[in-house]
């Protein structure tokens, strides 16, 4: 979320009281301006603060992209966040789910196996744990982890090679 100062003529009802949000996890400044990552609950938050105005009087920049309706939820939730309301600073569009995290870990797990030269039988044997990995070809070959390592392979693929902008539209 970027954050600019309001122009003249608005009356700022908020400004951001660093306290309100804890200490944030990364605080960095460059040419741009300085960003902050807030974590709660419901996961992280990137505000790019222009110059220190924007933390006076804020205004929310959203670009009119194909992101622009995420990025309304996300500046409502914020600005909801900042009225005193007891909201997760995300909408549940970007919340991962406990079994989407660890899906997640486990393909991009699958997928370092993958491509520093293992076989599906490294994936079944590394990823899923699985003591099928170990059996001979005959059984190996009709094995249910020899079909999950492939789609392992498969989904990690797909997901480092693109995949991953469904996870920053919230899909």
């Amino acid at each position: 979320m970027i954050l600019e100062p309001a122009p003249s003529g608005f009356k700022t009802i908020h400004s951001i009281d660093h306290n309100a949000f804890g200490l944030p996890l990364v605080e960095r400044t460059d040419v741009d301006g300085r960003e902050l990552v807030i974590a709660d609950g419901s996961g992280e938050l990137h505000v790019r603060l222009q110059d220190e105005q924007a933390a006076r009087r804020p205004a929310v920049l959203l670009p009119l992209d194909g992101m622009a309706e995420l990025r309304l939820d996300v500046a409502l939730y914020f600005v909801r966040h900042l009225g005193g309301q007891h909201l997760g600073l995300l909408p549940a569009a970007l919340r991962l789910t406990p079994f989407k995290k660890r899906r997640l870990i486990q393909l991009l797990h699958a997928f370092d196996v993958h491509e520093s030269g293992g076989s599906p039988r490294d994936v079944a044997a590394k990823v899923l744990a699985s003591d099928h990995a170990q059996r001979r070809s005959v059984e190996w070959k009709d094995s249910h982890a020899r079909r999950a390592a492939n789609r392992l392979i498969h989904d990690s693929i797909a997901l480092v090679e693109r995949g991953y902008l469904k996870l920053l539209r919230g899909l």
